[in-house]
């Protein structure tokens, strides 16, 4: 009866992953292509953007510090540390979660190196115990320039945090992010491993003793990514010091989780973390239902950590709540994909499959969750009637609005006249997500239609995450097979 039921799964298994016809390996390898193309500074001897070359190499810190390297947080040249970090912290999990996929694929050095890009620039930002620079570049100043980032002649200011102006959101998000590259490079390169870890430390004593919200720290923030708690609350008198201690939980479970989960070893045997996630969790009533999983708004993965890292049935049944509104009650397209917002609508839908397949990963629903995750990524892939993800499958977008990528090759001239080009770009910005479809899915592959085609360093993070959770089943279910 035994042997029974487990041939049934595996088989339910099988054909839930089997379904898909789409390369999702190939996906994977295209996704770390475009976050090559984003990459800012001295770029690497085996650099494979043709098109791209070094960058912004005179970027400093207020002191004179070197603050090269990192990622062009858009299809612009501002980089922003909260976004960054958010996204290092969704890769780095993705890859600890399903590394076998990225074997699979011959992609596993090429997400160590994307995931290592990062956390050598958040080093480099973490100047001393209770500073860290969280944004290069004025907004209001890049956007009257349209070209490529080796042609950038501005002035690019860098705006830090310290604990005059602190940012306890910026500062636990780079903790965060830290961690989970220390257990990444765990086996591959321990020195590098424990010097993220003893940045991660500092970062989460500074979010910790020195609060603050980091968008009233570094005021350009606020108009483009600001971070509001992802509860709300009526008392407008105790809204700062709720937006603090929610993020510092937020922050601190992912630290707690990166430290401890993904391996039999854990990278410090301090139980402080856990402790004050819980504690913050029951403080804040995080176990309510959230609607979304985002970049500034973690309560989903607050749960599903929590669930993942204690299997204590309050953090269990959250984490179904989620999961359940999401497949079952979530409003959705005609098409069947998840919609939660006009902006990044394709990231919020691959940021929740994601989700909900480290849901099923910790044995909740997990046949249902993971034909909801294949069905929301294949969509993305061609399952609507096209591609979303440029270079890939049917019909993918021609006109990113990504500015590097609109320019023809050097040394030819480009300005706002390749904005207002009504080709593709010449260049292939492979593997980058666009933002996609409104609630109709309609979509309009047009540069200047940014609500459709902006593309994002954190667009493709929660999407190749849950790319590889897919491919990670479809090898599982082959081993299975075979057994």
């Amino acid at each position: 009866m035994r042997d029974g039921l487990v041939l049934s799964l595996v088989a339910t298994l099988a054909a839930v992953v089997a379904a898909s016809d789409y390369n999702y390996s190939h996906v994977l390898e295209l996704s770390l292509l475009f976050y090559e193309a984003q990459r800012s500074g001295k770029l690497p001897i085996d650099n494979r953007i043709p098109w791209r070359g070094d960058s912004a190499l005179g970027d400093r810190g207020q002191n004179g510090e070197d603050l090269t390297g990192g990622y062009y947080d858009a299809g612009d040249f501002v980089k922003f540390g909260f976004t960054m970090a958010s996204t290092t912290t969704l890769l780095s999990w993705g890859y600890l979660a399903y590394r076998d996929a990225y074997e699979a694929a011959g992609q596993a050095k090429y997400a160590l190196s994307a995931i290592k890009w990062a956390g050598d620039y958040f080093i480099k930002c973490h100047v001393s115990p209770n500073e860290l620079y969280g944004q290069v570049g004025d907004f209001n100043l890049d956007h009257t320039f349209w070209g490529r980032p080796e042609d950038l002649n501005m002035s690019r200011p860098a705006y830090k945090i310290d604990t005059q102006h602190p940012g306890s959101d910026l500062a636990g998000e780079t903790a965060a992010a830290l961690a989970a590259v220390s257990l990444v490079f765990r086996d591959v390169n321990p020195g590098y491993s424990s010097k993220c870890l003893e940045h991660a430390k500092q970062l989460y004593r500074f979010a910790s003793q020195y609060r603050g919200l980091y968008h009233e720290a570094i005021k350009g923030a606020a108009q483009y990514y600001d971070s509001p708690p992802p509860l709300s609350f009526n008392a407008g008198i105790f809204i700062t010091k709720v937006c603090e201690e929610i993020s510092r939980s937020v922050q601190r479970t992912a630290l707690h989780r990166y430290n401890f989960a993904c391996s039999n070893r854990s990278a410090t045997d301090d139980p402080q973390f856990l402790d004050e996630a819980e504690h913050h969790y029951m403080k804040f009533r995080l176990k309510e239902r959230p609607n979304e999983f985002f970049y500034n708004k973690k309560v989903a993965g607050v749960q599903i950590l929590l669930a993942q890292l204690t299997r204590q049935p309050d953090y269990m049944e959250a984490a179904q709540a989620f999961c359940d509104f999401t497949v079952d009650y979530q409003k959705k397209t005609p098409k069947g994909l998840v919609y939660i917002d006009k902006f990044g609508t394709l990231c919020h839908a691959a940021n929740v499959a994601f989700v909900c397949l480290q849901a099923a990963d910790a044995g909740i629903s997990p046949t249902k969750y993971r034909e909801f995750a294949r069905q929301q990524i294949d969509y993305m892939l061609g399952d609507s009637g096209r591609s979303y993800v440029v270079g890939f499958g049917h019909n993918y977008p021609k006109q990113p609005h990504h500015a590097a990528s609109s320019c023809p090759m050097r040394p030819a001239p480009c300005g706002w006249d390749a904005f207002n080009w009504p080709r593709e770009n010449p260049q292939l910005l492979k593997g980058a997500l666009v933002s996609g479809p409104d609630e109709n899915d309609h979509y309009m592959d047009k540069r200047e239609e940014y609500v459709y085609n902006e593309v994002t360093l954190d667009y493709n993070a929660g999407f190749q995450s849950a790319v590889a959770g897919l491919r990670h089943l479809q090898l599982e279910a082959f081993e299975n097979n075979r057994t």
